[in-house]
């Protein structure tokens, strides 16, 4: 899968087993033998959704083409799927999540288009669908609203009136996370009520019930991701919220809380990122920076530890960190050695207090940023920050995803 955080390499597969000609995915990534002229590989495609008006927009940066569709609300949450084919799209007020289909499907050494990008059938009901993780064909979704987790199999998204399943483990309603292990199960949060601490993890079936307690206690939890062997958690260390650092709990159970460096202060990484190429956790918080989540050696240590980073994303593939700064500057790290490689302006200056500020997305080539006050999303090319181009997607793009696979080779390519 060529999505973000489990890229595919078919490329690699089709050298190693030139004999094999079934389906086959691999979890590294590929670059095919098109240049493409310094443009995006053909199969790439970014969403964006407006702040204010119900629209969806589908760019397609290889050839600049941009097609709107109708959502039922403005202001919804993007989240790719792992199979780099779907996006959920969550309207949390509402109680409501769809899904888009990019019709873009992995075949071998090639991308089929099954079908023109459309709205699947299926959709979600839950109270206050918030967080989203994938992992293979499944979808999951934390309800806020009730402690629920909806379900979701890509097998069904087609079928006319299908929705997802609801998981009831006997949450309480809370700002939750979750994470899939390879084995089937899913590591989710759980407090005494919303907004209150102490809070745990425990590992649950996806009949609901459990399969591993907790054995410890955190302060407030936010943000985690999963390399399918260990879901990493971002919190305090406990309720009063003067440290921090991550909560790791292991597909059998285990649990261990890795401290922040020294000198941190009171504060968490609130976002945790997989970088499935790199193999490697970054954990982030606004006011402190990127930082390293080593997991085996159960340390954290800086990549970037400045407060001015709004932005932090690992790209596409999940080879390279990228950050940007108030100032406008886009820098890009290396995770397989956490070096910086490029730094450069590449927007005008963000004001700290705006409440819509740009968002951004990679791939290996370029970074897509969508800028809400010119209602467009800016395309910079990686090995020249000079190189912008300006695409008008809607009046406000507030929430961007990357869908579709980091290839230009077609069917009869």
């Amino acid at each position: 899968m060529f999505s973000k955080g489990n890229l595919k390499l078919f490329g690699a597969a089709v050298l190693a087993a030139t004999t094999l000609f079934a389906c086959k995915k691999d979890d590294d990534h590929h670059h095919d033998d098109h240049d493409d002229d310094g443009k995006e590989y053909q199969f790439v495609r970014v969403l964006v959704s407006d702040q204010t008006a119900s629209t969806l927009t589908q760019l397609e940066p290889h050839t600049g083409a941009t097609t709107t569709f109708n959502t039922k609300h403005p202001l919804a949450s993007l989240y790719p799927t792992a199979s780099g084919r779907y996006a959920a799209v969550l309207y949390g007020a509402q109680n409501l999540a769809e899904v888009f289909d990019a019709g873009l499907t992995l075949h071998d050494d090639h991308v089929d288009v099954a079908n023109p990008a459309r709205w699947t059938a299926i959709t979600a009901a839950g109270l206050k669908p918030t967080h989203f993780k994938s992992k293979g064909t499944e979808s999951l979704i934390f309800n806020d609203g009730d402690g629920t987790l909806s379900l979701g199999e890509e097998a069904n998204f087609n079928t006319v009136g299908a929705k997802f399943t609801i998981i009831n483990a006997g949450l309480p309603a809370h700002h939750g996370a979750m994470a899939q292990f390879n084995n089937g199960t899913i590591a989710v949060t759980t407090a005494p009520e919303a907004g209150k601490s102490p809070n745990r993890v425990l590992v649950i079936k996806k009949d609901g019930s459990t399969a591993f307690a907790s054995t410890l206690e955190t302060g407030a939890i936010h943000g985690n991701a999963s390399d399918g062997q260990n879901a990493v958690f971002g919190a305090f260390k406990d309720a009063a919220g003067t440290s921090g650092g991550v909560l790791v709990v292991s597909q059998s159970g285990e649990q261990t809380f890795i401290d922040n460096p020294a000198g941190f202060g009171a504060a968490r990484l609130g976002s945790i990122y997989y970088a499935a190429a790199a193999k490697k956790f970054i954990g982030y918080a606004a006011a402190k920076g990127a930082y390293l989540v080593d997991v085996a050696g159960k340390s954290i240590s800086a990549i970037y530890n400045g407060a001015d980073a709004f932005q932090c994303k690992v790209d596409y593939a999940g080879k390279n960190l990228l950050l940007l700064s108030l100032d406008g500057k886009l820098r890009i790290y290396d995770l397989a050695t956490g070096s910086l490689k490029k730094e450069g302006n590449v927007i005008s200056a963000v004001q700290s207090t705006d409440t819509y500020k740009p968002v951004l997305e990679a791939t290996a080539r370029f970074a897509y940023i969508a800028m809400p006050s010119a209602g467009e999303v800016h395309q910079v090319d990686l090995a020249d920050f000079t190189k912008i181009t300006k695409h008008k997607v809607s009046a406000s793009p507030v929430r961007m995803a990357l869908l579709g696979f980091e290839t230009s080779e077609g069917h009869h390519d």
